[in-house]
């Protein structure tokens, strides 16, 4: 007989996983073969597997990652010189996270690189990392509202302890001078201890360009490009005609 008083005390506990798996075994016949031992296994293993979930769903929340995009769904039909070798060992655990490497996703408008930018930061909350996303403007907007009000370098301290940051069109127009010394200070903050996800329309080779001060661009870029993987798409606008709908690989 299941008492409703534990059921109470399990979920004031948050132990909702328990509570869970407790009510199911109590209207399974078959769990009443088990031993005391093997039931309360299953309720703990419930449990692990209930707050790894709670976990990486407030991760997937605190990152505010675009599209619901996930890897699984990447669409490799499309022509556009996406490397599906490169984004396979891109996300076996995730393990460009775990080396504190970076990654750079250039092309034309349309041709997915916030979706893919935001797939890869997924699939490293999914692996246990922290992400956030945002646009460069809305960085740089944010980073002088912190000034302002003198919360800089907590923002900045903050932003540090992000294992995967996302920066959405990067270089879209050439830094201020509060702009360069900002993001110098951020690559600086994640040199060799986080991930740093751009993507940009302009390639590579226009970011020194675009950053405008030679001393702070060469060490910006001293910082993360030599230990980033490089994704350059190409080709129209995917919004101009979308993909249809993958079909299963196995239709019924």
């Amino acid at each position: 007989m299941l008492h409703n008083p534990t059921l109470e005390k399990l979920e004031a506990m948050r132990l909702h996983g328990m509570a869970q798996a407790l009510r199911e075994q109590s209207k399974d016949e078959r769990s009443r073969e088990l031993s005391f031992e093997e039931r309360f296994a299953l309720l703990v293993d419930r449990q692990v597997i209930w707050r790894q979930n709670e976990a990486m769903q407030a991760r997937l929340r605190r990152a505010k990652l675009r599209n619901n995009a996930c890897t699984e769904d990447i669409d490799f039909r499309a022509s556009r010189g996406l490397d599906k070798a490169l984004i396979r060992m891109l996300t076996q655990e995730s393990a460009w996270v775990a080396k504190h490497e970076n990654l750079f996703v250039c092309g034309p408008t349309g041709v997915g690189k916030s979706y893919l930018a935001c797939a890869l930061a997924h699939k490293a909350c999914r692996d246990g990392y922290s992400a956030f996303y945002t646009r460069a403007a809305t960085l740089f907007r944010d980073l002088a509202l912190a000034r302002a009000d003198g919360s800089l370098r907590n923002l900045l301290l903050r932003l540090s302890k992000i294992d995967v940051l996302v920066v959405d069109d990067w270089a879209m127009a050439p830094l201020s001078e509060t702009e360069r010394r900002d993001f110098w200070e951020i690559c600086e903050d994640r040199y060799q201890a986080r991930s740093l996800i751009l993507t940009s329309q302009m390639p590579v080779a226009k970011w020194h360009e675009q950053i405008g001060d030679a001393t702070i661009a060469e060490g910006i870029l001293d910082r993360i490009v030599h230990c980033a993987h490089r994704i350059d798409l190409r080709g129209d606008s995917l919004r101009k005609n979308p993909p249809k709908p993958q079909q299963p690989s196995n239709p019924v």
